[in-house]
């Protein structure tokens, strides 16, 4: 069977989240409903209207490109990029070219070849039947486009995956650095991915780019579906047939179609754009200073809590994908002041409490001194296990003290050692033949008669001081 290189490169969009648009005043408003209010001369490109770019936007993309350690530019010019759509009201794009703002750099184990900033189309609308409405809003939004470096792979599974993990620690690094919102339901950020395959791993094939994939996991699942097309196509002798185009997703039958032959950069026919001026970074932004202002990011985030913490790593991708239950576990931490505590409150936040958070939306963090508190009612054995469920049910829809709660609704535990031992002789009296059995063998039987001590009790009784109980007395 012959041996395939799977070869893939990301191209992803990121809309940033300032104030005005790319090269006027114009509002940049994802959330605006009514067509065609937020647009001026600039943006609709009428005759004698200047651009003037943003520098608020330009340095979010010094932001992103300090954070996955990237040379920032000296010089950086804008471009035009000539094409026709109905939603470029200009019938071009300014964008940039041979001088991007950064080059280089690395995340998510893949290689970044470089990230420039352009200005985002308009919004073509379909849905009027015999013709089609552009609304304005988003034309001249500032976007951010980051290009990777193509990766080879052994699998198609792995070249999936990869592009799919990329993805999610982008859209993150987004929201860390709080420079775009990435909502790739909205088309904040939009990925497409250039995929090849090739039977010569000195070679790569015929590059495919499928566009606009609106989630990570229909990332992954094109890159899978197009990769195993290729590798269907050489097996059966008609690599001939692929052909450097752009293709679609089409997620009802979860398969990717044809839609135009794929441009090259000539195409484009680039030359610089003659009504902005050319730039020298140095000299609008202190490049150390902006690194320096970095807040924490999500590889650093990962290697504290795995070092401060010592929790699972599926929880630290938990916290690290969700700021504000970070902030809530650091809260509870700093109440605790115990590090040996924090495996299990994490594992009562990532398991009871977001299982609860799922079956009802509505449900919120108790204070972290509440939730520390429970903690240690239930480190020290105070509460069950299952008390201390149960009260993380009641505080989070109503923040209240775990002790007052446990000693309202009788969950503090039993460990009157006499007490107890007086209930388990009562216990084995009325039990005889489970007891028998516990004699000859079926040693599961003794938490039958734990359960039956934790029913009489209400649920007080310490189970592991009634299962010692037992154990003495049944020899």
């Amino acid at each position: 069977m012959s041996t395939y290189y799977a070869t893939i490169g990301l191209e992803i969009h990121a809309e940033l989240k300032t104030k005005s648009k790319m090269f006027c005043g114009c509002k940049n408003d994802p959330d605006e409903k009514r067509p065609n209010v937020n647009i001026c001369p600039v943006c609709m490109a009428h005759p004698g209207a200047l651009p003037v770019p943003n520098k608020a936007a330009m340095e979010y993309v010094i932001k992103v490109g300090t954070a996955i350690g990237g040379t920032i530019a000296d010089f950086t010019e804008f471009d035009r990029k000539n094409y026709f759509y109905p939603d470029i009201p200009k019938g071009f794009q300014i964008s940039q070219y041979k001088y991007p703002i950064v080059s280089g750099g690395k995340l998510a184990g893949m290689d970044v070849t470089r990230i420039h900033l352009e200005e985002d189309t308009g919004t073509s609308k379909h849905d009027r039947g015999d013709y089609s409405l552009v609304d304005f809003n988003r034309a001249g939004v500032p976007l951010m486009e980051l290009v990777t470096e193509p990766h080879t792979f052994a699998t198609p599974d792995e070249a999936a995956k990869a592009g799919g993990d990329f993805g999610r620690e982008f859209q993150m690094l987004l929201w860390y650095l709080d420079v775009s919102e990435a909502n790739m339901e909205k088309g904040e950020m939009r990925v497409e991915a250039n995929i090849s395959l090739s039977d010569d791993p000195n070679k790569f094939g015929t590059k495919v780019e499928v566009k606009n994939l609106n989630s990570f996991k229909t990332v992954e699942r094109a890159i899978k579906f197009e990769l195993e097309r290729m590798r269907a196509l050489y097996e059966a002798g008609r690599q001939g047939e692929l052909v450097q185009e752009t293709r679609g997703w089409d997620e009802i039958k979860q398969s990717t179609f044809s839609q135009r032959t794929k441009e090259n950069a000539m195409d484009y026919r680039y030359f610089p754009e003659p009504d902005i001026p050319k730039f020298k970074l140095s000299e609008m932004f202190d490049v150390a200073a902006i690194r320096a202002s970095l807040p924490e990011l999500p590889s650093g985030k990962r290697e504290r809590y795995a070092k401060e913490y010592g929790i699972k790593a599926e929880d630290v991708e938990t916290y690290v994908g969700n700021p504000e239950l970070s902030k809530w576990f650091e809260e509870i931490a700093a109440v605790l002041a115990k590090p040996e505590l924090m495996k299990t409150a994490s594992n009562y936040i990532t398991s009871d409490f977001l299982g609860l958070k799922k079956a009802d939306p509505s449900i919120t963090m108790p204070s972290a001194a509440h939730f520390a508190e429970l903690m240690l009612l239930a480190s020290t054995g105070e509460i069950s296990s299952r008390g201390a469920k149960d009260i993380l049910a009641m505080i989070v829809k109503e923040d209240a003290s775990p002790r007052a709660l446990a000693e309202q609704h009788g969950l503090i535990q039993k460990n009157d050692e006499g007490a107890l031992k007086e209930m388990a002789e009562k216990i084995i009296a009325a039990n005889e033949k489970a007891v028998a059995d516990y004699k000859g063998g079926k040693l599961a039987n003794l938490q039958f008669l734990v359960g039956q001590m934790m029913k009489e009790s209400k649920g007080s009784a310490n189970p592991g001081l009634a299962a010692k109980i037992f154990k003495e007395l049944l020899g």
